[in-house]
């Protein structure tokens, strides 16, 4: 039975994910990268000791949760996005595991960037995966972006990718993080900033700022600062912010929209996990397909579907 390996790498998360295409049935294992108490994020030499370290667990893990006979194809990584000059040394890891394994192996090695697996994460998670034969527009909203983008097929790339509109400061996992630091909370911090959120006993009218087809996202941090600094409660503090990013992506889809067309809207990254804006952009585009959480966070799970279809072609892996 054909299962194609995907190695991801991130500055969050070591993940490695099996896509098994007869069965249409994605096994993964992953786990975050340590982060100390109070800080933001890593450094980068910081990420690559503990990818290091972390993937060959995951991949022993996978190989125990599924007996693996040796995979059609490799696949990982290797770039934040498919642009000139994306580069993040983190994503070596992955890169260089891949390299390996298909050299022993055999197998041909296929490269894309994180974006690209984010969006076909997305796409399997909702039983959207047709959609890399038209085009769409997906959002990828993350600790390192708040793109929105138009994909179109590609046989080359699968899914080509033209940046529609982005935040032009802070961008939404920045904020929510943020956010989450002030209130106590340890990096990242979306998961128990929703939790705090869903506890609020009020909502404050949010307005976003858009120019153009782009977000500015900078005044959360300071309203967040100034809502607490005048006793505001940590339940609707964090509430604030999460409105506030989920009217700004709402913001920038009808903007995307004006100029290009109502498309099928996939959103995908970890942010857009968050039960708070998914359900807020729901309510405004009922027919948009979001990720399950466990594939809208930082996974490799559509880098190994970006290997089953660079190798049996896209259709095969419908």
């Amino acid at each position: 039975m054909p299962e194609f390996l995907g190695l991801d790498t991130s500055n969050y998360t070591t993940s490695a994910a099996l896509y098994i295409s007869e069965e249409q049935r994605i096994v993964q294992s992953k786990q975050l990268l340590p982060v100390r108490e109070g800080e933001l994020g890593l450094r980068q030499s910081d990420a690559v000791f503990h990818h290091t370290k972390q993937l060959p667990d995951m991949v022993e893990r996978l190989c125990a949760e599924r007996s693996i006979s040796g995979p059609e194809a490799i696949a990982a990584s290797v770039r934040p996005r498919n642009l000139e000059g994306s580069y993040m040394p983190c994503f070596l890891c992955g890169e260089g595991l891949g390299r390996s394994l298909a050299a022993v192996t055999g197998a041909p090695l296929y490269t894309t960037s994180h974006q690209v697996g984010h969006i076909l994460a997305a796409l399997y998670s909702a039983d959207r995966l047709s959609l890399v034969t038209e085009r769409f527009i997906a959002f990828h909203v993350s600790g390192g972006t708040t793109d929105c983008l138009l994909c179109e097929p590609d046989d080359e790339l699968i899914i080509k990718v033209t940046e529609i509109g982005t935040s032009l400061d802070l961008k939404a996992g920045q904020a929510v993080d943020r956010c989450g630091l002030m209130l106590g909370l340890r990096f990242p911090c979306g998961a128990e900033l929703e939790k705090l959120a869903l506890r609020a006993d009020k909502t404050v009218k949010v307005k976003p700022t858009l120019k153009g087809t782009n977000a500015s996202l900078s005044g959360v941090e300071n309203k967040c600062r100034a809502m607490l600094e005048k006793g505001e409660s940590p339940e609707n503090t964090a509430r604030f912010c999460l409105d506030y990013v989920g009217a700004a992506v709402i913001a920038m889809t009808a903007a995307a929209q004006e100029k290009c067309g109502e498309l099928p809207l996939v959103f995908a990254g970890g942010v857009m996990s968050d039960v708070i804006i998914r359900d807020s952009i729901i309510s405004r585009y009922p027919g948009a397909s979001f990720a399950a959480p466990e594939f809208s966070c930082d996974n490799a799970a559509g880098v190994a579907v970006f290997g089953c279809m660079k190798r049996s072609g896209v259709k095969k892996c419908l």
